[in-house]
């Protein structure tokens, strides 16, 4: 890779990131921020509001105006890195295809692959709460996973990258969170920037106290992974690590860190799910329940079924709360990722998502 000099040091790649106001992208780059090699990582980002661009500039990063509806701008900067990391909507797969387009642009332009790290979730079934099932995907079994259909959430963007890498312009890691859990801090939350808050927990939360009463999706029996929000990150800096290669003055040269495991794999042997414990959405439920009698919006701890009307009124686009989602971080592990915070953490966690 060819060396640049960025405030006099040289670099050893430049990252574009999306999604760095929310809560996954916001976490990853505050953790790449505080990085070791933070130095030697030229950085930029797409954000929505003018004065954002001010302050991620103060801290060393370049931020340009726009969103992922534009889709020229992405290409254009993917165009400019070596490696992108996708954050933002899972589900754009016009962002996605502007992406590996710039990626495209950059391999005939330069003749080097470069990276993309997108962040996805296609695991989900109808179950709407009625019952649990035994089928758990690893992310080892890639039979498995390309056995999923394209109706499956995100499914089509996921071939879109898994098919670029393919084609040999793009090596693509595909990250699977789960249900993600715990209030992000750091520099970006510090400074307003970022989003501290998860989706799904947080969402049942507001809802729950908004019915005086604990809710759920049908009886509650579905189940899903939970993970850490620090745990995701740690996967997403096992990759970049493996990546991005490290400057040797003393022999003159660059060389990548070598990887432990052979499974350190990308496009069709590039998923990494991102889980570290299971539960059902009625001890979700029933936790949540917990808080509101603690705090005395409710009288009962136990979950009922949000009905159909509320239904209506809370999820019109359908939710996916009530599927199942089972999965296993096989290759996350086997590359070495060691997650700490476990579904005891999850539960007791949700106290801290209750709105006074």
């Amino acid at each position: 890779m060819t060396s640049l000099h960025f405030h006099h040091q040289t670099i050893s790649a430049h990252i574009f990131l999306t999604g760095a106001t929310g809560y996954i992208g916001g976490s990853v780059l505050t953790r790449l921020l505080s990085h070791p090699r933070s130095d030697t990582f030229k950085m930029t980002v797409l954000v929505r509001k003018t004065e954002q661009v001010s302050s991620f500039r103060s801290m060393g990063i370049r931020a340009v105006l726009g969103s992922n509806a534009d889709l020229a701008l992405l290409r254009e900067l993917a165009a400019d890195a070596d490696l992108v990391i996708a954050c933002a909507d899972a589900d754009d797969e016009d962002a996605a295809k502007a992406i590996l387009q710039g990626l495209k642009d950059r391999h005939e332009k330069t003749g080097k692959v470069p990276s993309l790290i997108h962040t996805v979730s296609v695991l989900a079934d109808n179950a709407q709460g009625m019952y649990a099932t035994d089928v758990i995907y690893s992310d080892l079994n890639i039979p498995q996973i390309e056995s999923l259909p394209i109706t499956q959430p995100h499914r089509s963007v996921d071939i879109a990258v898994t098919n670029a890498d393919h084609e040999g312009y793009v090596k693509t890691y595909i990250i699977l969170p789960s249900t993600i859990y715990g209030i992000a801090s750091g520099s970006l939350v510090d400074a307003g920037l970022q989003n501290p808050h998860s989706q799904q927990i947080p969402m049942l939360m507001k809802l729950s106290q908004e019915r005086g009463r604990a809710g759920m999706v049908g009886e509650g029996k579905n189940i899903w992974p939970n993970v850490h929000i620090q745990d995701v990150v740690d996967v997403y800096i096992l990759i970049i690590e493996s990546i991005i290669p490290h400057t040797s003055e003393e022999h003159g040269h660059r060389s990548r860190t070598p990887v432990a495991s052979p499974h350190f794999g990308h496009g069709a042997e590039g998923y990494y799910f991102c889980e570290n414990g299971k539960h059902t959405l009625y001890a979700v439920g029933e936790a949540i329940g917990k808080v509101l009698v603690a705090h005395g919006k409710a009288k009962d701890a136990t979950p009922t079924p949000f009905t159909a009307e509320e239904t209506q009124r809370f999820f019109p686009g359908g939710t996916s709360l009530g599927s199942n989602s089972r999965c296993r971080a096989d290759r996350a592990r086997a590359i070495g990722w060691k997650p700490i915070k476990t579904t005891k953490d999850m539960l007791a966690s949700i106290k801290h998502e209750f709105k006074h």
